[in-house]
């Protein structure tokens, strides 16, 4: 890919699990048809755990910030933003570690940073020129969740409900909900806020225009 000395615009979306962050994510994706965008997952950077025995994997607390290898994915953010390839991880659920595979990267000039914890820590906000959050009620989101790792992730109902009652829940209030003042945009609902997002991709395209 040609280098030039044109930033790409970083959004960063996030918000507590299940409160519609890919929805919202995708929205901008489905408005900017014309440009490059890169979805930047921040669950893609779970820390590996293949040092560690499978049983104690299954008591990961996937809600902490120390969840995460935040060092790599700054690294691979600032690479992308200069317009340098990466291979980012692949994060296998039901093993409880990372994967041997990786994806490769190439950059693009819209990076859609998303994850829970993506405004906790300083380094990364700095990196981004749009902060989103997704407001979403306790109840609707521990139905997405339910949802989605039973049938994404290989979940039974039993242990989903333990794990957010134990560790999604109290984690959210903890970490999550606090980062919302770091927020350019909170938006209600997620996806299904059409106001919103259309005010957000509105914004977007006129970075884009004077880049």
């Amino acid at each position: 890919m040609e280098v030039t000395d044109k930033r790409p615009i970083v959004i960063g979306v996030t918000g507590g699990s299940g409160s519609g962050k890919t929805s919202v994510s995708r929205a901008i994706l489905r408005t900017l048809p014309n440009h490059s965008i890169l979805l930047f997952e921040q669950d893609a950077y779970y820390k590996d755990q293949s040092h560690l025995s499978f049983e104690k994997r299954l008591n990961t607390n996937y809600d902490h910030p120390l969840a995460f290898d935040t060092n790599l994915l700054i690294e691979h953010l600032r690479q992308l933003i200069s317009y340098e390839a990466i291979d980012k991880p692949i994060y296998d659920y039901e093993a409880h570690t990372r994967s041997s595979a990786v994806i490769h990267q190439e950059p693009k000039e819209v990076i859609i940073v998303e994850g829970i914890l993506i405004l906790e820590d300083e380094r990364l906000r700095e990196l981004m020129d749009i902060k989103v959050y997704v407001d979403t009620e306790d109840d609707i989101r521990i139905i997405r969740r339910i949802k989605r790792d039973m049938e994404e992730r290989g979940r039974s109902l039993d242990s989903v409900i333990e794990q957010y009652l134990g560790v999604v829940k109290p984690m959210h209030h903890q970490f999550i909900e606090p980062t919302k003042k770091y927020a350019d945009v909170i938006i209600p609902e997620g996806g299904e806020n059409q106001v919103a997002i259309d005010l957000l991709t509105t914004k977007v395209k006129s970075i884009l225009e004077d880049k």
